[in-house]
């Protein structure tokens, strides 16, 4: 339900629609296995990102409110941002699943990393439809 705004609005203005789902979901799933391997290369506990990225979020958020209040667009420059973000976020929440989930908690760290891959894949979808 979520991204089928975008994926239609896509699909009406690209000539190949399946190929742009396609760039973008491998981009995606480059960006989040690399993310991913960092992580579990490294055994870096990733933990001090949390604050910086409450605090993006805030500000992110606010910043998309002010655009549908005031009217001006977005831009690819925020979603360059938005892309750093999610990854961001992917890395902090892999870093959770690895030192802080138990075995039994499969199901809310499988949730917190979906909500940050379908950011990432939200992102990307909309820098490649602007092209």
């Amino acid at each position: 339900m979520i991204f089928v705004p975008l994926i239609t609005i896509a699909a009406v203005r690209s000539d190949n629609p399946f190929g742009l789902l396609m760039k973008a979901g491998i981009v995606t799933l480059g960006l989040f296995l690399g993310i991913t391997a960092t992580v579990f290369i490294t055994r870096t506990d990733f933990s001090f990102l949390g604050p910086i990225l409450t605090i993006g979020g805030f500000a992110a958020l606010g910043f998309i409110i002010a655009s549908a209040l005031f009217g001006f667009s977005i831009g690819t420059f925020f979603c360059f941002v938005m892309v750093a973000f999610a990854g961001s976020a992917i890395l902090y929440e892999t870093s959770n699943v690895l030192h802080r989930f138990n075995t039994n908690q499969h199901v809310a760290a499988s949730l917190t990393l979906f909500a940050s891959v379908a950011l990432l894949f939200w992102y990307i979808l909309s820098i490649f439809s602007r092209r």
